[in-house]
């Protein structure tokens, strides 16, 4: 007998079951959009996380007449070395006898007297790790060997530690840029990593999509399973025991 207003047993506990499945499946779709934001996050902290370092960069060797000339002089400090005195001496020469101090930098920049006063800037940072200056106006008597000299005293809890670098420049002055391929390579190389990276990131984005939802699928399908199979089981009861 159907009670009134009820169902028979095997119609209710298929609207049971069917309940019980549809009460997961909103719970599957939920955890799927919060999944692949986070997938795309661990993503983009892999490609874009760095730290701004510094880096040893050889100094231009070849200036333009008329135009302005970085002379590039880099020193770089480590982390437990940040507590430092720096003084640093530009001199120039053409031979070795004729070697002259142009540009210092002691606390504060300094121009010293000689063919180049009102031509130099100060071009280094704040950290002094980059000691750099700038010629304005190359003429072409401007061509010759440029020294950087930086004395840097480090100060530590018991002691102090003296450095010297040194470096040179040897430059010459053209009356014409010459061609730079270097820098045209350069530019295309960094185009085609950025195009490498970016179909990589995309591929990795649908790769992590399509794994999440094969394991959503794979825990709806194992959930409708373990909850059909008693049903089943119940609904076609075995042959009775004969005693």
């Amino acid at each position: 007998m159907i009670p009134p207003g009820g169902c028979a047993p095997s119609a209710c506990r298929r609207q049971h079951l069917r309940e019980v499945a549809n009460a997961l499946l909103p719970a599957a779709s939920m955890r799927k959009p919060s999944s692949v934001p986070m997938c795309l996050f661990f993503l983009m902290l892999t490609v874009h996380q760095g730290q701004s370092v510094c880096v040893n960069v050889s100094s231009d060797t070849e200036a333009v007449l008329g135009m302005s000339m970085k002379l590039t002089c880099i020193f770089c400090l480590m982390r437990e070395e940040m507590s430092a005195e720096t003084r640093v001496d530009w001199y120039y020469s053409q031979s070795v006898k004729d070697r002259m101090l142009i540009y210092l930098f002691d606390r504060e920049p300094h121009e010293t007297d000689g063919p180049f006063k009102g031509r130099l800037q100060w071009n280094g940072s704040k950290d002094l790790q980059d000691v750099s200056i700038s010629i304005v106006n190359v003429t072409m008597n401007d061509t010759g060997q440029y020294e950087c000299v930086v004395f840097r005293k480090f100060f530590f809890d018991t002691y102090t530690h003296s450095v010297i670098l040194n470096k040179t420049i040897n430059l010459v002055v053209r009356k014409e840029a010459s061609e730079d391929t270097t820098a045209l390579y350069s530019e295309i190389m960094m185009y085609v990593l950025l195009v490498f990276l970016t179909f990589w990131l995309l591929v990795e984005m649908i790769y992590c999509y399509r794994k999440i939802s094969k394991s959503d699928e794979q825990s709806q399908d194992n959930a409708t399973d373990y909850l059909a199979i008693p049903s089943e089981n119940k609904e076609n009861p075995g042959p009775p025991v004969m005693e």
